[in-house]
């Protein structure tokens, strides 16, 4: 019985260690402040502006990938506010629409609003970077959750954006998506 007890506080420790490794180092450690000095300046009224075509693929909880999608933005904005339409076509053949309003302040600091969010979401704009926390609500057909998101998007030297989002409920990890977003009329090419 005295092993079982230290079995459990031992699996206890252990779960403690790697919880605070992954809030300490990994993804959701990230600060917009860690870009602030790097790359090209990200700037969404110029960057997240006109139509833009995304590719992505979404993984499930354990790594593999559960769904692929291509898509289609058009966002325009007036001074500090902008619209974004989404139309994502998946590769089940559903199409998911979605239009975000994305209001920025002076200091880089992000509003945005969307009707699949349960509340509105928060971020910030630094360097070469994008930072975004929102909890979305998925379609009835997806089960209807509320999972709470972290997107990051990173500007890269040509002009294509990468980005990054993990969805977490109760703190856990259930899917991540890894996407494109790039000027529909960019010709792709290397970084001179």
């Amino acid at each position: 019985m005295i092993g079982l007890v230290y079995f459990f506080y031992g699996l206890l420790a252990f779960s403690t260690v790697v919880t605070i490794l992954i809030f300490k180092f990994g993804f959701q450690a990230q600060r917009p402040e860690d870009y602030a000095q790097t790359g090209p300046v990200f700037d969404i009224r110029e960057r997240l502006n006109g139509k833009l075509y995304c590719e992505g693929i979404i993984f499930g909880p354990f790594g593999k990938v559960s769904s692929r999608f291509v898509a289609e933005f058009d966002a325009h904005w007036e001074g500090n506010i902008g619209v974004m339409t989404e139309v994502f076509h998946y590769d089940s053949g559903s199409v998911q629409e979605r239009e975000w309003t994305l209001t920025l302040d002076e200091s880089g600091k992000i509003k945005a609003d969307a009707p699949d969010l349960v509340g509105s979401g928060y971020g910030q704009q630094s360097g070469s970077a994008v930072q975004l926390g929102y909890t979305i609500r998925l379609t009835e057909d997806a089960g209807g959750h509320a999972l709470n998101s972290t997107d990051w998007m990173y500007l890269t030297e040509n002009g294509v954006i990468m980005n990054r989002n993990q969805f977490r409920k109760f703190g856990i990890k259930v899917a991540e998506m890894v996407a494109t977003i790039r000027p529909a009329d960019m010709e792709l090419k290397l970084a001179a």
